[in-house]
């Protein structure tokens, strides 16, 4: 069986809902953002404790197939932009979602704006925002690097569109006493 489960967006989550399967005597077979295939199939009172469990540690169990489909798109983005290296993609990021996901773009799109009040692009640009804000604070590479390795044109394309999200440049963010960052579940 698989399960599809909201706001799975890094390895500590992976990490965490294979605990929870695995102390309800599930065996899991194969664990990703987003899905966990198990067996044997719960039963209604494992599904309701994990339901439970899942809900305590921000997760949800996902079940219509539209939701479904709006959280892979998610997470396909959080692991292009968070793991993967921008600099790198052949063509851009919207082909990367469609041939990852094996749909048409602008349906993909369309079902994500009526979904989420947002389109892919605005989502793609705010995650994209938040790893430039991560690269800031640790100081190992600057604006140029950053730039390069996030598959921006230039820097100042970069510092323009940070200061159009963020209302402050990178310079302004980086120097700041407490920098904000949103978790990659709220974005």
């Amino acid at each position: 069986m698989t399960l599809f489960i909201k706001n799975m967006v890094c390895d500590r989550c992976i990490m965490v809902v294979r605990q929870q399967l695995e102390s309800l005597g599930l065996s899991v077979d194969a664990i990703t953002l987003g899905t966990a295939n198990i067996h044997p199939d719960p039963d209604e009172s494992q599904l309701s404790h994990l339901t439970s469990m899942l809900k305590v540690s921000g997760f949800e169990l996902i079940n219509k197939e539209k939701d479904k489909l709006i959280e892979r798109i998610k997470n396909v983005v959080i692991e292009i932009v968070h793991q993967g290296d921008l600099s790198e993609i052949q063509g851009n990021i919207m082909t990367s979602i469609a041939d990852r996901l094996c749909k048409d773009y602008a349906y993909l799109s369309r079902l994500f704006s009526e979904s989420e009040d947002t389109t892919i692009e605005k989502f793609i640009i705010q995650q994209k925002i938040e790893k430039v804000k991560e690269l800031i604070q640790y100081g190992e590479l600057n604006i140029t690097e950053i730039a390069y390795s996030m598959g921006y044109s230039s820097s100042a394309h970069l510092s323009a569109q940070f200061k159009s999200v963020t209302g402050m440049s990178p310079r302004q963010y980086k120097s700041c006493g407490d920098p904000s960052r949103k978790s990659l579940d709220k974005v």
